[in-house]
């Protein structure tokens, strides 16, 4: 089974059928029925013969057929073992394709690599579940992994969080968590009739290029990113109120007053006009009182 075939949706109604299968509202299943929209992801990937790919949620075999005619190899990691049969049957003709039965939460990418690309570093592509977008997309960021760039259909909200900066209405700390490891890139809008089942949502492809370094330093990452999330928990407040909300960070009411000042925009500041490199310099103020 070709994947010019695969794409078209009479033929997924026939392998679906064919075993039976019943889409999982557990798993999130959606799978992609629209050829333009995959020439899309491909070419946003830019895979070649050099590289190693890595699926999340191959579904049936769609878009990894594609994967597997552009890739050196192919790691597709599914986690419904009740599609399974279906892809030994849909991939069987491809030989540079290993499908691996796991939660991609609890795989050590690392050791995929290892096992399954000669240590070759990824390019991840992937369809991804919507409840679990942000999970799998920072698990894959915030460790040290092999991993070049990450190339994913979300929601369109998601997408656009991804991208945004300061001072937009869906700018917050996905933006800035993502923007502090990867430079993002929005590929493609996708209406949700290319989809089988049809979500409720619009998506989008969107390509993360993994940065070598971040785009600012800081002495205490994580102590950034801490005022970051505390910065957006409560929206349209000041920031100097979701500081003091948080809780858990450790400082007085005086230092951190000390710190916002230190920004140079007052105490009436909100969190959400703030760019990286200013959360980096309130990280920073902070560290310097400890």
């Amino acid at each position: 089974m070709n994947m010019g075939r695969l794409i078209d949706p009479k033929e997924t109604i026939q392998i679906l059928k064919k075993y039976d299968f019943v889409f999982s509202k557990r798993y999130g299943q959606n799978f992609l029925i629209d050829e333009h929209v995959l020439g899309k992801i491909l070419s946003a990937a830019d895979i070649t013969k050099e590289d190693a790919v890595l699926e999340i949620g191959p579904g049936i075999g769609t878009m990894t057929q594609a994967l597997a005619d552009a890739a050196g190899s192919v790691t597709a990691v599914e986690i419904d073992e009740k599609l399974l049969p279906i892809l030994s049957d849909t991939l069987s003709g491809f030989g540079n394709v290993q499908v691996v039965h796991a939660d991609i939460l609890e795989t050590d990418v690392r050791q995929l690599s290892l096992e399954h690309a000669g240590g070759k570093p990824f390019k991840v592509v992937a369809n991804l579940p919507y409840y679990i977008t942000t999970p799998i997309i920072m698990g894959l960021l915030e460790k040290d992994l092999p991993v070049t760039s990450i190339t994913v259909m979300v929601q369109k909200e998601v997408a656009q969080r991804m991208q945004e900066k300061p001072g937009s209405k869906d700018y917050g700390a996905l933006s800035l968590a993502v923007q502090y490891y990867a430079e993002p890139y929005l590929a493609a809008n996708v209406p949700r009739n290319c989809f089988m089942p049809r979500p409720d949502v619009d998506s989008a492809v969107i390509r993360l290029t993994k940065r070598s370094e971040p785009p600012v330093r800081v002495q205490d990452p994580s102590l950034m990113f801490r005022l970051i999330r505390a910065s957006f928990s409560v929206r349209r407040k000041t920031l100097m109120n979701g500081l003091r909300n948080a809780g858990d960070l450790g400082f007085s009411g005086e230092a951190l007053e000390d710190a916002v000042r230190s920004l140079g925009k007052g105490l009436t500041v909100r969190g959400e006009t703030l760019s990286l490199r200013e959360f980096a310099a309130l990280s920073d103020a902070l560290s310097a009182m400890r």
